[in-house]
């Protein structure tokens, strides 16, 4: 093979899953913008029609990687008391995204309606149907514990990638804002542990005292 000659695959047996595989693995390397079609084919060493031919498109693609992503989620030995099992899927949920370099990017830019995905889905609205709530309150609150989730995972992971300070207290030191002013230092704080389980036990609370048909 000459040294311009584009290069075809030695390896047998590539599959969408190899493929997948590979985008993580550029993910976890490169982030989220790092992740490209050429870039998977040069990494497994095939055209990038052969990527095509098991991705389709870019955005395929990321709905296979964020199924992949979740398919992290143990679900399995979960408590038994619905308001138990809620937090702790939430919990392993957001441990499965920081598994991952951008992982809340990807899966919250994507809708995926695949095995990992729906079968994360159906513990959860399993056991938020078990605490008595009605089908819609169920749906909306399955909703709500995602968006949790993947906005602090979010804002989490982007911090931890950036190197710029915050830019909050300088926004405000002009005046103007007095009740930002008074909470700034708690806007900007970066203990997402707790962050999370303040968010979460908010959640909780209003899911327990909600009477049917009335969130």
């Amino acid at each position: 093979m000459t040294k311009n000659q584009p290069r075809t695959s030695t390896r047998t047996g590539l599959d969408p899953d190899t493929v997948v595989r590979a985008a993580l693995e550029l993910l976890d390397e490169k982030g989220a913008d790092g992740v490209s079609l050429r870039g998977i084919a040069e990494r497994l060493g095939v055209r990038m029609n052969t990527v095509l031919w098991h991705a389709k498109t870019k955005a395929r693609l990321l709905e296979l990687m964020a199924d992949a992503i979740l398919a992290g989620i143990p679900l399995t030995d979960l408590p038994e008391p619905w308001d138990e099992r809620v937090p702790e899927l939430a919990r392993r949920y957001r441990r499965c995204l920081l598994d991952h370099r951008d992982g809340a990017v990807v899966v919250a830019g994507t809708y995926a309606a695949e095995p990992a995905t729906l079968a994360f889905a159906e513990v959860t609205v399993a056991a938020l149907l078990d605490g008595g709530l009605d089908e819609r309150q169920a749906a909306w609150a399955f909703w709500t514990v995602q968006y949790l989730v993947l906005g602090l995972t979010q804002e989490e992971q982007a911090l931890a990638a950036s190197a710029d300070d915050h830019t909050l207290a300088r926004a405000l030191a002009p005046g103007g804002y007095p009740a930002l002013s008074r909470v700034a230092p708690h806007l900007e704080d970066a203990s997402f542990d707790e962050r999370f389980e303040f968010g979460l036990s908010l959640l909780l609370h209003s899911l327990r005292t909600a009477p049917p048909g009335r969130t």
